[in-house]
């Protein structure tokens, strides 16, 4: 199964494409060029025809040197096929360590959208990752958070992880740099009291700031205001 999936990723792989997405994604080689859409397409239809019988199976042969796009693809699945939640965490166990771009956490994991129908549960999943050393695993955590738990019953909890998150990956830092600024967009005021106390490192702090700035939602006041509170 996993064999036949490489294959069709092969004929959806584009040259010119692979050598963009190279640019984007630095530092990782075993790449074929597939754009995302007929990255998500055929995650679908492979989640409908034989989800389980393909995850069963590349959960036993996916490994360091596989593809990027079949990493994505395993990621993608994983969200697709209807499952217990207990059984999907399970799998997800086996897929986070695998995750070693940006790009491959992030198109996986926004779209787990089962996260948000059984909430208690898994923001206490993610937040098993909070004491990882591991830049992906950490990156993983907030990033699914921001995806899916920016609400009223999760925001201090959010922002607390965001100020308490110690790992030099830079992945990690610019993951919390972007969540902290969807933080802002929605709770102003809380955000804003995090970005006051200082608690973050200067790097992530400033990148907070600036993509807080970079926003359309935020006044021009405001953009002034939060400029005041770089570090350095």
């Amino acid at each position: 199964m996993v064999q036949e999936i490489r294959e069709q990723l092969f004929q959806l792989s584009e040259e010119s494409y692979k050598d963009f997405n190279r640019n984007i994604v630095p530092g990782e080689e075993r790449m074929l060029g597939v754009r995302l859409p007929a990255l998500r397409k055929l995650a679908r239809e492979t989640a409908k025809n034989s989800g389980r019988e393909y995850l069963d199976e590349a959960a036993e042969t996916m490994g360091p040197d596989s593809l990027h796009e079949e990493i994505m693809l395993y990621g993608m699945i994983l969200g697709y096929v209807k499952m217990e939640k207990e059984e999907r965490a399970e799998r997800l166990d086996r897929f986070v360590p695998l995750i070693r771009t940006w790009a491959i956490c992030d198109s996986c994991v926004t779209g787990y959208k089962f996260m948000e129908k059984e909430p208690d549960y898994w923001f206490n999943y993610l937040k098993r990752y909070e004491t990882s050393n591991k830049e992906f695993d950490l990156r993983f955590m907030i990033i699914s958070m921001m995806s899916h738990f920016i609400d009223d019953q999760h925001i201090d909890e959010v922002l607390r992880l965001c100020g308490s998150i110690r790992n030099d990956g830079y992945y990690t830092k610019m993951g919390v740099a972007w969540a902290v600024s969807v933080c802002y967009v929605k709770y102003p005021e809380k955000t804003r009291k995090l970005l006051e106390s200082g608690v973050m490192d200067e790097f992530t702090h400033n990148k907070s700031i600036q993509k807080i700035r970079e926003s359309y939602r935020v006044s021009r006041e405001e953009k002034d205001e939060l400029k005041k509170l770089k570090k350095g």
